[in-house]
């Protein structure tokens, strides 16, 4: 499977983003997808997790209430909506598929995407 995150670009603060993962080679149906990013010289951090369904979603607390997670099953796609963007939510955020229900670690994550970045001006 491959993943493919795109809708990054450059936004003042306080604007909005949307970010799209789109999958190939294999559905996302049967797996959560998560959300990381990882700053300059910072180590990539959990941004959220969406469960198959989408009914269930974890986000970091740095995140919570102004990032929401989403998704499209038949068009093989996860969706990520900023909201309030601020200069620290600058990176580059990737996608990837769960291989543990719920988990914010990296490392039960596979099949990662190249990543989308996001620069947020002050």
């Amino acid at each position: 499977v491959q993943l493919q995150a795109s809708g990054g670009g450059l936004v003042q603060a306080g604007g909005s983003l949307r970010l799209s993962c789109a999958a190939s080679g294999r559905t996302i149906t049967y797996y959560d997808m998560g959300w990381f990013r990882q700053a300059p010289g910072k180590e990539r951090e959990f941004v959220g997790t969406i469960s198959r369904s989408g009914s269930t979603t974890y986000y970091a607390d740095s995140v919570q209430g102004r990032f929401t997670l989403s998704r499209d099953n038949a068009r093989n796609t996860v969706y990520l909506q900023m909201n309030s963007l601020k200069p620290e939510d600058t990176a580059v955020y990737y996608c990837a598929i769960g291989l543990v229900p719920g988990s914010r670690s990296s490392s039960t994550y596979a099949y990662w995407g190249q990543g989308t970045l996001v620069t947020v001006s002050s």
